[in-house]
């Protein structure tokens, strides 16, 4: 019988999971714009490393460059969009049950950190008071790498003196958990709140609401 590693520390994606997700507001957009539904997540998955949305993520482009850029990219698969359009829509709300549920982990004693692919923008006083509970935070556009990328879950790790199989990260995209899942941290993907809560909760042991 294999003995296993204790979970000492929580990581939590941010848009997608304490926040709602942009890929609802993405919709919306496609909707009233007449645009196939999902097109906008199609052209992020276009050279997803070096691609406009990669770009300005890791800080590498500017908000003028990421409009020009994104529109051509858009274009080019039939629709053109103007990338500060998508900005725009990256705002979701924070979503007060899992904001809860890091305050339950907090208590617990867990190390807790946000990996969040994001761009700089305005700061946001509801965003400022959920990422000040955090013990660290981890922002691609601070860092100069982005999730996936093996190496921002390393930085994060080593920000937090932890070891990756003593931690759980939740995340709403796959993409993003496979490569932490192959470090040995063990996953959950990020469906809905009241989901991600109850197997968070599984996983450690605790009342999360």
């Amino acid at each position: 019988m294999t003995e296993t590693t204790p979970i000492r520390a929580v990581f939590w994606d941010f848009g997608g999971v304490i926040l709602t997700s942009p890929f609802e507001a993405f919709n919306r957009y496609e909707h009233e714009h007449g645009l196939p539904h999902d097109f906008i997540r199609s052209v992020n998955t276009v050279d997803p490393d070096t691609n406009a949305w990669a770009r300005i993520e890791r800080q590498e482009t500017s908000p003028d460059e990421f409009d020009a850029a994104f529109a051509a990219e858009s274009k080019a698969l039939g629709h053109e969009v103007p990338g500060r359009d998508i900005l725009a829509l990256l705002s979701g709300d924070v979503r007060p049950e899992m904001v809860t549920a890091l305050d339950r982990v907090i208590e617990a004693g867990y190390i807790t950190a946000c990996l969040t692919n994001n761009v700089r923008a305005e700061p946001r006083p509801d965003v400022a008071d959920v990422m000040a509970r955090f013990d660290h935070v981890v922002e691609s556009s601070k860092v100069g790498v982005r999730k996936p990328e093996e190496s921002f879950y390393v930085q994060a790790c080593e920000m937090a003196g932890v070891e990756p199989g003593e931690v759980v990260f939740l995340d709403d995209l796959g993409i993003n958990l496979k490569p932490a899942k192959a470090m040995g941290m063990t996953t959950i993907k990020v469906v809905g709140a009241d989901q991600a809560i109850d197997d968070l909760a599984a996983v450690l042991g605790i009342d999360l609401r």
